[in-house]
């Protein structure tokens, strides 16, 4: 060790040391964080500080309502023995309804394994958020018996925000882009162009229109949605689909109207009748 002549040590070797010793106890802290973490929820992007837990699954491998089979390995990536969670970071003062309908979707293909977290920059969270994705799974201790993760955390965000893989992607913001992408874990997207963009003109005019649009401009959606459902049973055709989901839910959130058209409402009963809105309904109440 370098020492000036009268036997003290060089400052700056003093100071690098401390420099040193300081990013050794940074990195012993860090190593500590993450080992406690993995303990409790090993999520991707879980960034929590209080948690809340509730966790569903469904041995169910299939859904009746969608055809075409999706392949998990091909749209998360290869599963390496570490359970694929998709973490979902949302203002519990717009709660995501489509992510609900989606979420009781993917529990009926796959075996899911759901939690609910909430962040330090919301204060309160009512109980009916806290349980929106079911009451928690006997086996969620378990991570490897499950196929898939869904873990929502109510966070102060000004727009939903949804990853998988904090190492290989950005955020997918905004609830009707995360909805396409859930959507997509459940059914492929229509292969014939022209559907898919009618699907996804939909799910804009549900989300910017029905939403958020004026009440001028919801009635004039709600015409739009008598005259295509005069047409066809569902909004893209005789099938089911993500635009009905999306013009459901925003609907649902927008209040009812005061004269619905009579193709609307027997619309509204068909998505009814099918039950897997229940959440997304209870959830407003």
């Amino acid at each position: 060790m370098p020492m000036y002549q009268n036997g003290e040590v060089d400052p700056a070797v003093k100071a690098l040391e401390a420099r040193q010793d300081e990013i050794m106890r940074k990195l012993y802290e860090l190593k500590a964080a993450v080992e406690g973490l993995a303990k409790t929820v090993t999520t991707p992007d879980a960034d929590l500080d209080l948690t809340v837990s509730s966790s569903l699954s469904s041995q169910s491998s299939s859904s009746t309502t969608f055809k075409g089979t999706t392949d998990l390995d091909t749209l998360l990536g290869k599963d390496l023995g570490a359970l694929r969670d998709i973490v979902i970071n949302a203002n519990p003062a717009q709660p995501p309804l489509t992510l609900l309908v989606l979420h009781s979707l993917l529990c009926q293909r796959y075996r899911v394994l759901s939690t609910v977290h909430v962040h330090s920059s919301v204060t309160s969270v009512p109980p009916q958020l806290m349980s929106c994705l079911g009451p928690r799974h006997a086996d969620s201790y378990a991570r490897q018996l499950f196929q898939l993760g869904f873990t929502l955390i109510w966070k102060d965000v000004p727009k939903l925000q949804m990853k998988f893989s904090v190492q290989n992607m950005c955020p997918i913001e905004g609830e009707a882009n995360v909805a396409r992408f859930l959507f997509k874990l459940l059914a492929p997207y229509p292969s014939d162009p022209a559907l898919a963009t009618l699907v996804d003109s939909w799910v804009d005019t549900a989300f910017f229109q029905l939403a958020e649009g004026s009440a001028k401009e919801q009635a004039a959606v709600l015409r739009a949605l008598n005259s295509a459902l005069g047409r066809n049973p569902w909004l893209a055709g005789p099938e089911f689909s993500l635009a009905d989901i999306a013009c459901y839910c925003c609907l649902l959130q927008s209040g009812p109207a005061s004269s619905t058209p009579t193709n609307v409402q027997r619309w509204l009963k068909s998505c009814e009748n099918l039950g897997h809105f229940g959440p997304a309904k209870l959830l407003l109440q």
